[in-house]
């Protein structure tokens, strides 16, 4: 029955080995996606802030200097009639003061030479172009800094006497109003920006999705579960792409069982001669003594690469239980420590490291297949690393590590995710001409961990000496390893 890939549904990854890449890693297509609302909605934020701004500023700074000079008009029109021929600067004081008064004005006037200053206010104030239009006897306006602030000045000329009115306006309110307008904006420019991430975010999440349901199947299918399969979409384009991913998978699921069956047929055809085979060896050996010196040793020879095509019939048989996906875990519960002793009896004596208490140390994992992992170790180390030092057993919470250390030339790092390969004996197995193995050992080694919802690496030894460390890692809690 096929597996139907949901958003929930994650594939089992397992590491061989976890390379150090210092480069930088460039960011994600969701985190580009969230990216580009974010700047989005911070360009579109920053530009409505800023035209909002400059409009709002116009539109308060024109109607209040068209109400300044309204009011500045009207003030000028009283005074000029009730201004007289004879009117000297002493009587300004009593005509100013019935004029039109509004908070933030203030008045000059000039009197022929007199002005009638205020207290806060004199001649030396104001713009000099703009008193330069006055002399030319025409009314003007000028914004202009007073005392650190920003003021209004309108001036109009009295035609009918040589005199000029000003007003000045003070427009700090209007630029008060305008920075809390831009502190305003500003937040709301940040707000937007938020929100345009959230919504970024929330949009990629939704896009990626079919993405994301194919990495899962296809992450699931890396891991052995051929049968996976996209469930159909509720898009017509992504149907299309469902369907193709399904051919796909169905195709490499056909070829894949195949060849698992062509390996697994030609190994169970090739038992049969060399059944036949062993047996033959098995009576020239008994006769060995009336055989000449070079009969014995071609007999010797041919002994050995027998029993080596014999394992390697037996490790192809259970590599193409592996492909088939037909391997299944007897699981049951192991004490740890008991274990390893009786795995390593009839071998040459290795030193076992167990942790304090490690007679309550349990784990639920298939004993056959940890045996094996344990002798095909035991056995790459004897080949290849003049032999293991010592079993260590670590344990914590989660996971159980079991490392076997040898003290052999090591494994160089570009080689330690190769030697796990089917068929690789890494460059110290090509230096040895008499080599016996079948190169499926670690390929089998790896196979096991994976039922087992393990991991398994090799590292240099900690202690700084010449040799390899194999660690395997397996879950504590049985139940991940069903």
């Amino acid at each position: 029955m096929a597996t139907d890939i949901g958003l929930d549904d994650k594939a089992t990854e397992f590491v061989i080995l976890a390379s150090d890449d210092s480069r930088p890693r460039p960011l994600g297509l969701r985190a580009r996606i969230s990216l580009s609302f974010a700047v989005g909605g911070l360009l579109v934020s920053v530009v409505l802030a800023g035209a909002t701004l400059v409009l709002t500023r116009r539109q308060l700074i024109d109607s209040r200097e068209s109400a300044a000079a309204a009011v500045a008009v009207s003030n000028a029109t009283r005074l000029s009639n009730q201004l007289t021929p004879d009117a000297t600067i002493e009587d300004l004081p009593a005509i100013a003061d019935s004029l039109t008064k509004i908070e933030g004005f203030q008045r000059l006037i000039r009197l022929e030479t007199a002005w009638l200053p205020t207290p806060e206010l004199d001649r030396e104030d104001l713009p000099p172009l703009l008193l330069k239009q006055l002399a030319d006897r025409k009314a003007g306006q000028q914004r202009s800094i007073l005392s650190g602030q920003t003021h209004l000045v309108v001036g109009i000329p009295l035609t009918a006497f040589d005199a000029d009115y000003f007003a000045v306006v003070d427009l700090a309110d209007v630029e008060d109003t305008l920075g809390n307008l831009q502190i305003v904006l500003f937040g709301a420019s940040i707000f937007a920006t938020l929100v345009a991430a959230i919504f970024g975010a929330w949009v990629s999440q939704r896009t990626l999705l079919p993405l994301r349901r194919v990495r899962s199947a296809a992450e699931a299918i890396a891991g052995g579960r051929l049968d996976t399969r996209l469930e159909p979409q509720t898009d017509p384009d992504l149907d299309r792409l469902a369907d193709s991913f399904n051919e796909m998978a169905r195709a490499l699921e056909e070829r894949i069982l195949r060849d698992a069956r062509f390996a697994s047929d030609v190994s169970h055809e090739l038992r049969s001669p060399l059944t036949t085979l062993k047996a033959s060896v098995g009576v020239l050996e008994a006769r060995r003594e009336e055989l000449s010196e070079r009969s014995q040793t071609a007999l010797t020879l041919l002994s050995d690469d027998l029993e080596r095509f014999t394992r390697l019939v037996v490790d192809l048989l259970e590599i193409s239980g592996y492909d088939a996906g037909a391997a299944a875990l007897e699981l049951s519960e192991v004490q740890v420590a008991q274990f390893l002793t009786a795995a390593t009896r009839g071998t040459v004596s290795v030193p076992l490291q167990l942790p304090l208490r490690a007679g309550d140390l349990m784990i639920r994992a298939d004993k056959r297949r940890l045996a094996r992992l344990i002798s095909n170790l035991l056995d790459n180390a004897d080949r290849y690393g003049g032999g293991a030092t010592s079993i260590i057993v670590e344990s914590d919470i989660s996971a159980l590590r079991i490392a076997v250390e040898d003290q052999g030339p090591g494994v160089p790092p570009e080689e330690r995710t190769a030697i796990f390969e089917r068929f690789s004996r890494g460059s110290a197995g090509g230096r040895r001409s008499g080599d016996s193995g079948t190169g499926l050992g670690l390929s089998l080694v790896i196979e096991d961990v994976k039922l087992h919802k393990g991991r398994v690496w090799v590292e240099d030894r900690p202690d700084g000496a010449s040799g390899a460390r194999f660690v395997i890692e397996l879950p504590m809690d049985g139940e991940k390893a069903q």
